[in-house]
């Protein structure tokens, strides 16, 4: 079952238009300008919670992406680097923090974007004074984590848009069952539908568990 489930999920890529703004709807503008470059800023910061869709939008915004997490020195980036995303800034290792500084000069000095995410303010990063003095100089955007009805609805409307009706105990089963990020939730909606069609049965909670009857690996 759980090849099935792999197999049924879509594997569409972060967008700016499959992000659910839920609370963050003015966050999701402002970003779509600037990416658009109706700002003259350079410099525009994300932060929140583990879970509110930093990394999403990162990854949807086209630039260049850096995760701290996985690259906390930003080994070998480009002297003339013009745009860069760089996720979880927190992560950054003492030379990271010295490139990613040197990266806001030089992008800044070229007319470039600089997309950053952190889980905290500027004001409460524990990063170099220069760096944190640097990265309060922009747009900065706090994200927050959906709702629980915030997500049952954007799931509700989702399968409204794919013409079924997402039963609320199947909603409710999967906010509980389910990795919780909107992404994947949304993913296992198509799953769901998909597998409905093949197998020409009711979308109900039997159903639901039946497809959900193995963990996934995410």
């Amino acid at each position: 079952m759980r090849q099935l489930l792999l197999d049924l999920m879509p594997t569409s890529p972060p967008s700016l238009d499959n992000f659910v703004p839920g609370g963050n709807g003015e966050t999701l503008a402002a970003l779509t300008a600037w990416l658009a470059a109706e700002s003259g800023e350079s410099s525009f910061l994300l932060w929140g919670e583990a879970g509110s869709g930093k990394s999403h939008l990162l990854m949807a915004s086209g630039l260049p992406r850096r995760d701290a997490r996985q690259d906390p020195d930003l080994a070998d980036l480009p002297e003339d680097v013009r745009h860069l995303a760089v996720d979880h800034v927190e992560a950054l290792s003492a030379s990271g923090q010295v490139a990613l500084f040197n990266a806001f000069n030089r992008i800044r000095a070229r007319g470039g974007r600089l997309l950053t995410a952190t889980r905290l303010p500027p004001a409460r990063l524990e990063v170099r004074e220069d760096l944190r003095t640097r990265l309060g100089y922009g747009l900065i955007y706090r994200l927050t984590p959906l709702s629980d009805e915030e997500k049952a609805a954007a799931l509700t409307w989702q399968a409204e848009e794919r013409a079924f009706k997402l039963p609320r105990e199947a909603v409710d089963y999967l906010l509980s069952h389910a990795p919780r990020d909107m992404r994947t939730l949304s993913a296992l909606v198509v799953a769901l539908d998909r597998y409905s069609l093949e197998h020409k049965r009711p979308i109900t909670l039997p159903l639901l568990k039946e497809v959900l009857a193995s963990p996934l690996e995410t």
